[in-house]
């Protein structure tokens, strides 16, 4: 896809991911696919549906970027955010992996789960949507008349002397061959993509769900056309074939005089969905008043969904307004928001963005926030779970330990309260 000037270029690099965005908000929307469901069914219920949907999705994502990273048509490595940063954050991973499955629970829904509730009318999740979205903003940005961040002030000094500092880029496929790192990305990939693959479709149950299928199967087609065309779209500058990020650096070289420079060029690299620092994105465009040079993919993809989302909601007629049910209510998507906000954005991602976009490049970082959102999403409903159930009874302390052995990940004779 090459474009005789950056403007026709960086219009198309963010028309078309507003496109694919729409189709993947309104078969979310159709399909229920959800996360935060994909857990609740099977830790209360023991249906692995919907986590079936998303472990198909990965594999979608795992396969598709393993062929096309092969044959040369994507590019995976220099990435906004860089999923295969040499510097591993491993504790930033985990914590905010944790942090965020706490708060997407609390808060009914992940970011994507967000702003598909937002295109179906729900008023609860403007809320978390504006409260994600201040918190992922100052995680990056500075305070005013300051040069001190959230990040920067809360976490810095104790979560980045953690970091590993590795030899080579953190995917599975360099890692473990070394100098034979596309050997390693295709071995690797087909052989992880491939259980997963096998996994999903092991149940008969699933393999007959309309809905699951063609959840897990868009959003990780979704996720592969956002990565193929974010890497391939090219302006022919004087007859050199240049990246939308390189014009960008370079934009004094080639550039007219006329033409308006984005504010950044990190995102105009290579990428695919993510949610939770693109809500903070969006804070900043509408606080800059509409200032088309903060345009973002991050924006035009948080955009897309809603209003796919919401395309849905009115073909079916299934657009409702839902408020809060109680204070409770309330205050448990108010903090679950502001965890979702801290730890979206020190994981680098949700369950979209990590969970799916970052697993496909086999970032060692981004499995590290798959398991911690799932260990964090799961042991807060069980925690939940008891505590209704035995009410007074159910100390913080018992319900976790009892939630750990429900997980199996601590043995039954530690178990604090009878089984439900």
């Amino acid at each position: 896809m090459i474009y005789e000037d950056f403007a026709s270029a960086q219009s198309f690099f963010l028309w078309s991911t507003f496109g694919i965005a729409l189709i993947m908000g309104a078969v979310v929307n159709k399909t229920g696919f959800c996360t935060m469901g994909a857990v609740s069914d099977w830790v209360n219920m023991g249906d692995t549906g919907r986590m079936r949907a998303w472990i198909l999705a990965i594999a979608v994502g795992v396969l598709g970027v393993t062929g096309l990273e092969a044959a040369g048509l994507v590019n995976v490595t220099s990435t906004f955010p860089p999923y295969r940063q040499t510097n591993f954050v491993w504790l930033e991973n985990v914590l905010g992996g944790v942090l965020f499955g706490i708060g997407m629970t609390l808060a009914s829904g992940c970011g994507n789960k967000t702003l598909i509730r937002i295109g179906g009318g729900n008023i609860k999740s403007v809320m978390v949507l504006l409260v994600i979205a201040v918190i992922a903003y100052f995680m990056i940005n500075p305070f005013p008349g300051s040069d001190k961040t959230l990040y920067s002030t809360l976490f810095y000094s104790w979560t980045n002397p953690t970091a590993v500092a590795l030899t080579t880029n953190q995917d599975l496929g360099a890692m473990l061959f070394g100098d034979n790192a596309a050997t390693g990305r295709m071995v690797a990939g087909g052989v992880i993509g491939g259980l997963l693959l096998v996994w999903a479709f092991k149940s008969a149950e699933f393999r007959t769900s309309f809905d699951n299928l063609l959840g897990g199967l868009v959003v990780g087609l979704a996720v592969l056309a956002a990565w193929y065309v974010t890497s391939n779209i090219t302006v022919n500058a004087d007859g050199e074939m240049m990246a939308l990020q390189a014009y960008v650096q370079d934009w004094d070289l080639y550039a007219p005089a006329d033409a308006v420079r984005p504010a950044a060029a990190g995102p105009l690299a290579s990428q695919s969905f993510t949610f939770i620092n693109p809500m903070g994105q969006t804070l900043g465009y509408v606080a800059g008043g509409f200032d088309r040079t903060l345009l973002t993919f991050g924006i035009m993809a948080l955009a897309g969904v809603i209003a796919g989302s919401l395309l849905w909601a009115l073909i079916s007629r299934s657009f409702r307004i839902e408020w809060f049910a109680s204070g409770r209510d309330f205050i448990n998507h108010f903090i679950g928001a502001i965890l979702m906000g801290f730890g979206g954005v020190l994981a680098m991602g949700c369950t979209i963005g990590q969970g799916i976009t970052g697993f496909s490049t086999l970032a060692l970082g981004s499995i590290f926030t798959f398991v911690a959102i799932v260990f964090g999403s799961a042991v807060t409903m069980k925690v939940q779970y008891y505590k209704m159930v035995y009410e007074a009874d159910a100390t913080f302390l018992k319900s976790f330990v009892t939630a750990l052995v429900d997980l199996k990940l601590l043995p039954a004779g530690m178990r604090k309260l009878e089984a439900v």
